[in-house]
């Protein structure tokens, strides 16, 4: 591409363009007004959305990408605008979501001096993304553009906040514009061991009572149909975490509902009767655990999940695998011998029954006049027939949501983990 004279927030538009983002959320404010000034020469490429608030543009973002599937891109000033991204951003880290923040920043020579709303962007976001970088200067811009794409969408997923500068804004740079596809030291996608698979394949194919739980890790790897094959060729009954949620359709037979502390009874249950527990993108929340030390203290543990930091963090495997869900199912399956489990299957049916009569039909079909929540969440479910997107806020509706809602496409159950 050949080199063209431009402002350093014509770099930014520019570069975000290069990186196919369609979609900004922002709210403007004056350490970030030279980026916006520039933004009326490209409506024509990117859509802006207009928040009331930081925390919203923030939000909306992260809504966005979980249903797209690409970083969702967020505008902002210095001071609060920044300081108003940080719940979000924070959420994103612990809910492995991909964003770009960018935020506003004062001129260079007042860096340190207590300017109008100056504030450290990058000494508060360290601990909560995946990496941060304050852009001093306009050639800095298409780089660092680059290099915060490529983080925040490989490997686990996760937020990257870029603290601009105005002399980066307003100064003018040679603009040229290379993708990031590696940086040293940074392994986005670990190769499974070969002897950790053949080690999980013994242990399943001489399992009684197998079962698997699996997390949002299957939604970010695409891995919905190796989930699902891996799961029919073993007979293997699964549960879902919160944010594992729509990667299988709701009415599979091998889906025995969402496991932890507002999940349904028969995967809780069956947690600590199974002897091979086959966790796969899913972190070990303490809302699935309870008490670690009375988890599955029966069942030899396989851990599969694309970060090392989460193998062994709070329930110590017998096996980890630390890959790509979709890498790693797709190897198991093609290893792993046929099963059937009638009997140990059946074993949940006792627990569904029960909690079908005793908990989930008087509330979505009350028999006095009272309005329940399940009801309304069941009925809208069904009025769309399991296709929307159901987004919650934290709380008793969002657990309302997960157990009464019904879902037949990946992406479509969007709510905080963290």
């Amino acid at each position: 591409m050949a080199k063209e004279m431009i402002s350093g927030s014509d770099a930014l538009w520019r570069s975000l363009i290069e990186e196919k983002v369609e979609t900004v959320f922002g709210y403007p404010g004056g350490q970030i007004m030279p980026v916006f000034d520039r933004l009326c020469d490209y409506t024509d490429r990117i859509n802006h959305i207009l928040v009331r608030h930081e925390q919203g543009a923030v939000h909306a973002a992260q809504g966005y990408a979980r249903v797209k599937g690409a970083p969702g891109v967020v505008l902002v000033t210095s001071g609060p605008g920044a300081t108003n991204v940080i719940t979000g951003v924070a959420d994103a880290m612990v809910d492995s979501t991909p964003l770009v923040v960018i935020t506003g920043q004062v001129p260079c020579g007042s860096l340190g001096t207590d300017a109008f709303q100056e504030t450290d962007v990058i000494g508060l976001t360290a601990p909560i993304t995946k990496w941060n970088y304050q852009i001093r200067r306009p050639e800095e811009v298409a780089w660092a553009i680059a290099r915060a794409f490529y983080i925040a969408r490989t490997g686990r997923p996760g937020p990257v906040v870029l603290d601009l500068t105005k002399d980066a804004q307003v100064g003018e740079v040679d603009f040229v514009y290379e993708p990031c596809r590696f940086i040293r030291s940074y392994v986005p996608k670990p190769h499974p061991s070969e002897q950790a698979i053949n080690r999980a394949v013994q242990l399943l194919d001489a399992a009684e009572r197998p079962m698997v739980v699996f997390g949002q890790g299957i939604t970010i790897s695409h891995a919905e149909a190796q989930l699902q094959a891996f799961l029919e060729k073993g007979d293997i009954p699964a549960g879902a975490t919160l944010l594992g949620l729509s990667a299988l359709p709701t009415g599979h037979p091998l889906l025995k509902g969402m496991v932890g502390m507002h999940g349904n009874v028969a995967p809780n249950i069956m947690t600590n009767s199974c002897d091979v527990l086959v966790a796969v993108g899913m972190r070990f929340d303490d809302r699935v655990t309870g008490v670690v030390e009375r988890y599955a203290p029966q069942a030899k543990i396989i851990h599969i999940d694309i970060d090392k930091s989460e193998l062994g963090k709070i329930i110590r495997p017998e096996i980890a695998i630390c890959g790509d869900a979709r890498e790693v199912l797709e190897a198991l399956t093609q290893k792993m011998a046929p099963r059937t489990h009638k009997g140990w299957s059946d074993g949940f049916v006792e627990c569904q029954v029960a909690e079908q009569e005793k908990v989930i039909e008087p509330e979505v079909h009350p028999k006095d006049p009272l309005i329940r929540m399940g009801e309304v969440v069941d009925r809208v479910s069904r009025a769309t027939d399991g296709q929307a997107v159901i987004v919650t806020d934290v709380g008793q509706n969002q657990m309302m949501a997960a157990r009464y809602s019904s879902f037949r496409s990946p992406r479509s159950f969007l709510s905080s983990g963290g």
